[in-house]
């Protein structure tokens, strides 16, 4: 691995890191009574305040007009990528557990290229390996996620860890909530990765027309902010409610919106411009794998026959996706470099054509050099 590539591969190492501490503990701080809606809506509130040096230290003099299109655009990305995703996934992963929220967060390429296609921002191409490699793992990525969602199976037995978090067994012991619902969660949480496809596809167009990342995700974390406000206030009305004494529970929520909003987002566009989407893609199945060996080493997660499997699929189906992808872009830039030498050669030839030509002394002519 060459110096340039280490940066980024560290880079996206530790956003998946992050992310899989955020959903050991967001789902610890649930587990003691937070509420899913006032979690989410503090993780907006702190990812807004970390975004404001980014955006304006970063972008304030190369920062493109704000439009009043522009601002509904955002609006519409808030309400998807921001609002819908995070309260389906919350409250999935509060009926669900970590692992399997991880999992079937692993659907979302599947879901982002039917979208694209269904938007006309990708084609089938079923004629190319590499359109038959997307639709073949987008059918196993979706196959995967209805297993994992609606199969148990039997119990894999790998031990117990030696290193297992008593502060969990206290915060949940401490907790009222009822029984997780084994349905419910999954299928939330199959919702949160739509949510999350569908602004996908809206960010898409938004970055065509305002290339200033830090100050969109600013915009569309402070209207995240007042959107998830409206929603939890009318539920979540006591006091009680939104305390933040308990440790576990600013802990949750400083960490979701400093390391898993402010700062994610920043390595991630960081490696993005360095590597690419495809790139940074590749390491979502990484986030599977932390939390699952987490789960199983600090909270004494069972591990089903039917998480395995569907796990196993979905990863499968993913880099099945992202294959077909980078063998289509590889083409794709093939394509455009034979158009350019084409077109140099074709502008040699017509350039030969428009010399001109002079008569030598005895009456032969010869081109002008």
């Amino acid at each position: 691995m060459e110096v340039s590539d280490i940066f980024p591969f560290l880079a996206m190492v530790l956003v998946q890191v992050g992310f899989a501490g955020m959903n050991i503990t967001s789902k610890l701080a649930m587990d003691s009574g937070m509420k899913p809606l006032v979690l989410v809506t503090y993780r907006q509130i702190f990812a807004t305040l970390a975004m404001v040096p980014s955006a304006y230290f970063l972008e304030w003099k190369t920062r493109p007009k704000i439009t009043i299109p522009l601002l509904f655009q955002i609006f519409l990305c808030s309400l998807t990528g921001v609002t819908g995703n995070q309260v389906f996934y919350f409250v999935g992963l509060e009926n669900s557990t970590p692992t399997i929220g991880c999992a079937l967060t692993n659907i979302l390429p599947a879901l982002t290229f039917i979208l694209a296609v269904l938007f006309r921002q990708e084609l089938l191409g079923l004629k190319k390996i590499s359109g038959q490699a997307k639709v073949i793992g987008t059918i196993i990525c979706v196959g995967g996620a209805m297993l994992l969602s609606f199969y148990h199976g039997h119990m894999i037995k790998i031990g117990e860890s030696g290193i297992h978090w008593k502060y969990a067994d206290k915060m949940v012991n401490n907790s009222s909530n009822t029984k997780p619902n084994s349905l419910l969660g999954p299928v939330l949480i199959l919702a949160s990765a739509a949510s999350w496809a569908i602004w996908f596809i809206i960010q898409a167009k938004v970055s065509e027309k305002f290339p200033a990342p830090y100050t969109s995700t600013l915009l569309l974390c402070f209207m995240g902010s007042i959107e998830l406000m409206v929603i939890s206030l009318p539920a979540n009305h006591t006091v009680s409610d939104w305390s933040l004494r308990s440790p576990g529970r600013l802990v949750a929520a400083l960490y979701a919106g400093i390391v898993c909003s402010a700062l994610a987002f920043t390595l991630t566009s960081w490696s993005i411009q360095r590597k690419g989407a495809l790139y940074v893609s590749v390491f979502s199945p990484l986030l599977l794998v932390i939390v699952a060996v987490l789960s199983w080493a600090l909270l004494q997660e069972k591990l089903y026959l039917g998480t395995a499997v569907g796990s196993f699929f979905i990863v499968a189906g993913l880099y099945a996706v992202l294959w077909g992808k980078d063998k289509e872009m590889k083409q794709k830039n093939i394509e455009a470099m034979k158009e350019i030498r084409a077109k140099e050669e074709k502008d040699d030839v017509e350039l030969q054509l428009q010399v001109p030509v002079a008569a030598t002394p005895n009456g032969d002519n010869y081109c002008a050099r």
